[in-house]
């Protein structure tokens, strides 16, 4: 044995540690995650008089709900929260309906030029929606859907990555379990409507949360083709009641704090079924 050579660490021991370091680091990481919803939350609750830059003083002198009501009573929140609805279940619905048909007929379909026609459909994906956004507006105009329920929905109901990860998910499914329904009498639209979409409910549910979360929390297309207050989505009136009442932390904040709820409760609900879509549907490309 060599004189001042330091032992080795065991196996055992060397995996705890690196167990131990990665527990913290993506500790840390969580909390660095979570800080700013704390703060958020943390600020709605605290008096209007309050200095809510004041690091020292994160936590509220008492619990100041009152916040919730002048943005409840103030925001005209009723029109605001049946307009969010309405605008992000149709549009959930919708795109889930459209780019699963859509991604049939590309994974299970045959017809002339399918997959040139499908790259192409993808390489929209390239082009930046501020790029497209005034030509959409300009032609909605046209067609005198401003400041309606067309314009918010519409436009939002088809998605070529929606069709491109449901596409991916059709293709892992056997294709001997269609070819027993075709024996069995079941039409092209049986097939899609009994055989694909029962076995794709993971991958429909990760589609629906991610269009939900994109719909409810979207604010430059509803702000664009919506200027009457009644029209408004609950992101474009938490914004247009910032520049009537000014920079109001604790307003703004209590409002936040009841926009995100819902996602937060989406999220929560069907995270098994998100995780599980996006594994099943990166499996065969």
């Amino acid at each position: 044995m060599r004189i001042g050579k330091k032992p080795r660490l065991s196996r055992t021991r060397r995996r705890r540690i690196a167990h131990a370091l990665s527990y913290a680091f993506l500790a840390t990481v969580g909390v660095t995650m979570i800080a700013p919803f704390l703060w958020m939350l943390l600020t709605s609750l605290k008096s209007p008089e309050a200095d809510v830059l004041d690091l020292k003083r994160l936590l509220p002198d008492g619990i100041h709900l009152e916040n919730y009501r002048r943005v409840v009573l103030e925001l005209n929140f009723a029109r605001v929260l049946l307009n969010s609805v309405l605008v992000t279940f149709c549009v959930t619905a919708g795109q889930v309906l459209t780019s699963s048909l859509a991604a049939f007929a590309f994974a299970r379909l045959k017809f002339f030029a399918r997959d040139k026609i499908f790259l192409g459909y993808l390489g929209t994906l390239m082009i930046p929606g501020a790029v497209t956004m005034i030509p959409v507006f300009l032609l909605l105009r046209q067609l005198g859907w401003i400041n309606s329920y067309k314009a918010l929905i519409i436009p939002g109901m088809f998605s070529a990555y929606g069709t491109f990860m449901l596409r991916q998910f059709f293709m892992t499914i056997p294709k001997e379990i269609e070819e027993a329904a075709v024996i069995d009498g079941c039409s092209t639209l049986g097939i899609y409507w009994h055989v694909i979409l029962p076995l794709s409910k993971p991958g429909l549910s990760a589609l629906a949360i991610l269009t939900f979360m994109g719909s409810w929390r979207s604010f430059m297309w509803p702000l664009i083709v919506t200027h009457k207050p009644e029209m408004f989505t609950l992101p474009v009136a938490l914004a247009s009641f910032q520049e009537m009442y000014g920079v109001q932390w604790t307003l703004l904040m209590a409002g936040s704090v009841i926009m995100i709820l819902p996602m937060l409760l989406v999220f929560i609900v069907g995270q098994r079924y998100f995780i599980e879509g996006i594994q099943l549907g990166a499996v065969k490309g």
